[in-house]
């Protein structure tokens, strides 16, 4: 979606990308870059770079790169316009309209926001019809208040086939919208009918106050128990988190991380205003991103059975690597914290938050239920697999204390327990070294894109190519006379190509030919191979002899495959190229 680009160099300007990442990344500076670790990838040893310089980030580990709108992008889960009217936000501009975007794009969107407000609205004055007190009724029993089912919007369903369709026709909504919204669905008949039915419901409202999508509950024993709305051009089941647009407001300093929608309603009317939880998928990182936006700690409150540990156990990982800190709460003589809610009531539940302990505790727990630690041959795999968990922890402080705790489990001394973390970390290490090796034997393929649908044909064309993109990154008058020389067409790589015309288009409008100008019009493989050529160190000295010898390259390399493409293989590909621009002056 095209916008004024004087006003995204001016949204550029005042967004400063070390700002701007520094609040999701810790960085260091090590001479004129910033190094943190990558927020799009796990990684242990920081490859994640930005210069103040470019305006540019890069990951040297995952290939991830681009400006600050990019980055937006990517941290928040947003398409363009909404990461940029997100950075508007946060230095006070107001986004232009779009005089060339599409009206009927703009008007779609708004028809079906507007769609959901009102379906939601129609659910709501449902469930407070008279004739639907035993629904009012399943709320009561389920301990909410009427302030609570208002706060949340909830409502219900009617069970019927079409008292949504109808209901939202008669505000004049299309059979089309309706689709759009997710709010109906076509069989392979071709009939339309509502999707929910015969359910409780509870809206989806992101962050900015927009209802987007609603998950639907049955108040018996039929499957399936909950029904969520389908993934639309509005809602993205891993980039949205259920009540995040309440919990964002808490005055704690911590969030709750719960499974369903019932345990953080409850957790909000007993006061726990920070409670969140996924949309009936685990959890993705860019939920945990978000996450890291509106706090440093979350504590992490599943269901006590199997199902509800293992997740706890991958959603460590994700919120570790978003650099939270993760607590684990566990809820003694209760399956959720809804029913340890009613049976002991809010006080003991905030006890139970601050006694909660870190994931590294958490995790000794959860290995040392799997085994019996009275038999000794039990003793020895617990040990064994404890070790390997406590290889893993950075901090050599946190992993003796665990060690510790590990030995005493297991009873055995603190020195058996040394020698069977050191034996794990040498394997671990050795594991480390093996994957490090890989990665060399692999610098080859990076003369590659890392998207594969970029391949180059021809590499040492392509790499004359980055170059010549690189020096007008740097100087950009150098296209004053590079314009004459080359054209897209003379490149090897089409997304290289795609850069240059862009860049000569950028320039000739008096443009800056920087990053900023490439957001939006490059998708993410492709901003990820700029980004990796405007992070290598660029060519300060003799740049107009650089400039001619990679120009010369191209040149010989093209007249290389032309010859080889015409069956001339014999022939010298000098002799080629020389007959080739001998023609090309008229036989001069």
């Amino acid at each position: 979606m095209a916008i004024d680009r004087s006003f995204l160099d001016e949204l550029n300007a005042r967004n400063d990308i070390v700002d701007v990442v520094s609040s999701y990344v810790p960085m260091k500076r090590q001479g004129a870059n910033y190094f943190g670790l990558c927020p799009f990838h796990n990684e242990k040893s920081p490859s994640f770079s930005v210069s103040p310089d470019k305006q540019i980030f890069h990951c040297f580990g995952c290939g991830a790169g681009g400006g600050v709108i990019s980055f937006i992008m990517r941290a928040e889960g947003l398409e363009f316009r909404d990461a940029v009217q997100f950075l508007a936000d946060r230095c006070g501009l107001k986004v232009p309209e779009d005089k060339n975007a599409d009206p009927r794009a703009a008007h779609r969107r708004e028809r079906v926001l507007a769609l959901m407000k009102d379906a939601a609205r129609f659910y709501y004055d449902t469930l407070w019809k008279p004739e639907n007190r035993g629904v009012q009724q399943y709320f009561a029993g389920r301990g909410l208040t009427r302030k609570t089912m208002n706060r949340f919007g909830l409502g219900y369903a009617p069970d019927s086939f079409h008292a949504t369709m109808d209901a939202m026709q008669a505000k004049g909504y299309s059979r089309d919208e309706l689709l759009d919204a997710g709010l109906v669905v076509r069989n392979e008949k071709g009939h339309v009918y509502d999707k929910f039915r015969g359910r409780v419901m509870f809206p989806i409202i992101d962050v900015r106050g927009q209802v987007v999508a609603f998950g639907g509950r049955v108040m018996d024993d039929s499957k399936p128990k909950y029904l969520n709305s389908p993934e639309t051009f509005l809602f993205h089941k891993g980039r949205n988190l259920f009540a995040l647009n309440l919990a964002k407001k808490t005055q704690k300093d911590y969030f709750i991380l719960a499974e369903g929608y019932m345990d953080v309603i409850a957790l909000h009317q007993a006061g726990f205003d920070s409670a969140v939880a996924s949309l009936g998928t685990a959890l993705t990182e860019e939920q945990a991103r978000m996450i890291a936006r509106y706090t440093k700690k979350i504590v992490i409150s599943y269901d006590a059975d199997g199902a509800g540990q293992a997740a706890a156990q991958r959603a460590i990982d994700i919120l570790k690597k978003a650099n939270l800190q993760v607590n684990v709460l566990r809820i003694p003589g209760a399956k959720d914290p809804d029913e340890y809610i009613k049976a002991k009531g809010a006080e003991a539940f905030r006890r139970l938050i601050e006694r909660s302990e870190g994931h590294n505790a958490y995790r000794l727990e959860q290995i040392a239920a799997r085994f019996d630690l009275e038999e000794d041959e039990q003793r020895v795999q617990f040990v064994d697999e404890a070790a390997r968990m406590l290889a893993a922890i950075d901090n050599p402080v946190e992993r003796e204390v665990y060690a510790g705790r590990a030995a005493k489990m297991a009873g055995v001394t603190p020195e058996a327990m040394a020698v069977e973390l050191r034996r794990a970390a040498a394997i671990r290490r050795k594991k480390q070294k093996t994957a490090e090796h890989r990665e060399i034997r692999a610098a080859v393929q990076k003369a590659q894109p890392r998207d594969r649908a970029l391949h180059y044909d021809d590499v040492k064309a392509a790499r004359a190519e980055e170059g010549i993109l690189a020096l007008i990154f740097t100087d950009h008058t150098l296209l004053d006379d590079l314009a004459d020389k080359i054209t897209p067409h003379d490149f090897s790589a089409p997304v290289l190509a795609k850069i240059y015309g862009h860049a000569l288009t950028l320039y000739r409008q008096g443009a800056p030919v920087a990053i900023s100008g490439f957001e939006g019009y490059l998708d993410d493989g492709e901003l990820a191979v700029l980004s990796e050529i405007l992070s290598r160190p660029p060519i300060l000295e003799r740049r107009q002899q650089a400039l001619d010898d990679y120009i010369n390259i191209m040149k010989t390399r093209r007249a290389q495959r032309t010859s080889a493409s015409a069956g001339g293989e014999g022939e010298d590909p000098m002799i080629t190229f020389s007959r080739m621009k001998a023609d090309k002056m008229g036989g001069k």
